[in-house]
């Protein structure tokens, strides 16, 4: 069992369970919520259920615990009755009611359904304000714009960096090396420090952007941070960075936290709702030609609309 919980024991604060089993992005477009249910509720333990690698990430946000939840399929390892405030911040479908349910907890703040008091699911409204509005609904005061992040704990290894992010979860969301290592060229002339990161399994991805650059007269060999960086040092390389460019990943959910200019490439993903809030930071999308389908192996042709032409150009409205 996590250990937030084996310290629970010997501990008399009540608990609050927070239900968001996913990824980083989905962690920090969630901290105004986050932030909300901490001031509200400054007596009590907060659990937030989550995979167990989101737990550096946590340390970002302050005030938070974690119990490791992979995912819907099993039940909460919380015991029944043990939960005081059970809070759904992963969505309105059947599988996490049920494992709100589960709980049996003494307050349950969630959207409306069947048995459950609460405010309609709305699309088409950024994810920041979806689950501000939740707590607002059930009067727990929560603000959107309070999605700021703490420093990390460890340096940036490479202050000022222009952060080239060539990852994504899916294929749908993934823009070609070739346009990133174009980018990557026309930064490196203009005199930017350029990296390139991503998880471990896109370093592949990064090394053929440093070899197609290198090809064109940029050595980013030196820049090669994908697949090296814990979550604490990735994070430092972006609160540090001069410029992030990304598509709609956890990077730029980063940037938007440290208010590093940023140029954002979405495909599948509605930019409405998961956009960056105001700030130094510009949207590339083609709206029209967006097939939707995030879990596509392929990417989305509303991000094969994006030129480098166009981020070069956010670029420069950026000021960067």
């Amino acid at each position: 069992m996590d250990t937030a919980l084996d310290s629970q024991e010997n501990n008399d604060q009540p608990l609050l369970l927070a239900l968001r089993a996913l990824k980083l992005g989905d962690l920090l477009v969630a901290v105004p919520a986050l932030r909300g249910l901490r001031r509200a509720f400054p007596e009590h333990r907060i659990l937030y259920a989550a995979p167990a690698w989101i737990a550096e990430a946590l340390q970002l946000v302050g005030g938070i615990h974690h119990l490791p939840t992979p995912g819907l399929d099993d039940p909460l390892t919380v015991p029944r009755g043990a939960v005081d405030i059970a809070v759904n911040l992963h969505g309105n479908g059947a599988e996490s009611r049920m494992r709100i349910e589960e709980l049996q907890a003494n307050r349950v703040v969630a959207h409306g359904s069947p048995g459950t008091d609460g405010p309609e699911w709305t699309t088409g409204i950024p994810e920041r304000e979806r689950w501000t509005r939740l707590l607002n609904w059930h009067g727990i005061h929560a603000d959107p714009l309070d999605y700021r992040l703490n420093r990390p704990a460890v340096p940036s290894p490479r202050p000022l960096a222009t952060v080239i992010h060539v990852g994504a979860a899916y294929g749908s969301r993934l823009w070609p090396v070739e346009r990133f290592a174009d980018v990557a060229v026309e930064l490196a002339a203009a005199g930017h420090d350029v990296v390139l990161t991503g998880g471990v399994s896109e370093r592949g991805r990064a090394e053929e952007t440093a070899a197609l650059a290198k090809r064109k007269g940029a050595n980013l060999d030196d820049g090669l941070l994908a697949g090296e960086q814990g979550l604490a040092e990735f994070a430092a390389t972006i609160a540090e960075a001069r410029l992030v460019v990304s598509a709609d990943t956890g990077a730029a959910h980063l940037a938007s936290a440290y208010e590093r200019p940023s140029v954002v490439l979405f495909g599948p993903a509605p930019a409405e709702e998961w956009g960056p809030p105001p700030g130094p930071h510009v949207v590339l999308t083609a709206v029209e030609l967006r097939r939707g389908d995030v879990f596509s192996t392929d990417p989305d042709p509303a991000l094969l609309a994006v030129s480098v032409r166009d981020v070069l150009d956010a670029v420069e409205r950026l000021g960067c």
